[in-house]
């Protein structure tokens, strides 16, 4: 069984975010950059299948411009077979994503597309269930439990009142949680062994995929500035401010 796991390259999650000055965007020059976190859960979960051999080989994808190729070696570091490098340089909204995905599975022919729920830089949250639009395919979102039993896919999700397992028929689309497992570090042999792992590179415009942006943005802004909190001395002075400056108590 084949798996693909589409990643992206986003600022690490432990870097301050800086808005551009033009407010055009975000500031990624010279800032340090990782795989998006709900990817990296994607990577392990599929890595722990092949382990356990419910699976032959797991394929990394990705789409973006220049040092993407760097964020799929990382990836490679960590076990994966081999990678996918699919140039973009330009701004790439979560549908063309989807769509150059599925041009990708059209030839790849994996079994299982695993994927983080989400990006931590758009929050979007739209990709897997595009996908799974698109193809025609089963989907779990928000996995926190992978069973994997024959044909089928049972998958553990949380939800409001408490779990929720679907049985999927493969091939299936699921997205990752937080709670499914810990990602692994990469091994320093496996770091240099990455360097020699097979990387295809495509180029975007080839696949034959409308990446137009459906979307304009006219700015990006940081968020407001909080105001100085205020001590009180009792109960009394609490409701008095919050009378006087929130407006919340009649």
């Amino acid at each position: 069984m084949k798996i693909l796991v589409p990643i992206k390259r986003v600022v690490d999650y432990s870097i301050r975010i800086r808005v551009k000055a033009d407010g055009t965007g975000v500031e990624t020059a010279g800032v340090k950059m990782s795989i998006n976190p709900f990817d990296e859960i994607a990577i392990e979960e599929a890595l722990r299948l092949k382990e356990n051999g419910l699976a032959s080989e797991v394929v990394l994808v990705s789409i973006g411009s220049e040092k993407t190729d760097e964020t799929l070696r990382a990836g490679l570091a960590l076990g994966a077979d081999r990678a996918i490098w699919v140039q973009h340089h330009e701004r790439i909204e979560p549908l063309a994503i989807a769509k150059l995905l599925k041009a990708i599975i059209s030839s790849e022919a994996p079994q299982l597309v695993l994927m983080g729920k989400q990006a931590i830089d758009d929050d979007c949250n739209q990709t897997g269930q595009m996908l799974s639009a698109l193809l025609g395919w089963p989907q779990g979102t928000f996995a926190s439990k992978i069973e994997l039993k024959g044909a089928q896919v049972n998958v553990t999700r949380e939800v409001d009142g408490g779990h929720e397992t679907l049985a999927l028929t493969m091939p299936a689309i699921i997205t990752t949680d937080l709670r499914l497992n810990t990602p692994r570090f990469a091994s320093l042999p496996n770091i240099m062994k990455a360097k020699s792992k097979p990387m295809a590179i495509l180029n975007s415009a080839d696949l034959g995929v409308d990446t137009a942006p459906r979307l304009h943005i006219f700015s990006v802004k940081a968020p407001t500035a909080r105001s100085a909190g205020v001590i009180v001395p009792d109960v009394a002075a609490l409701v008095r401010a919050l009378k006087s400056q929130a407006k919340v108590l009649p």
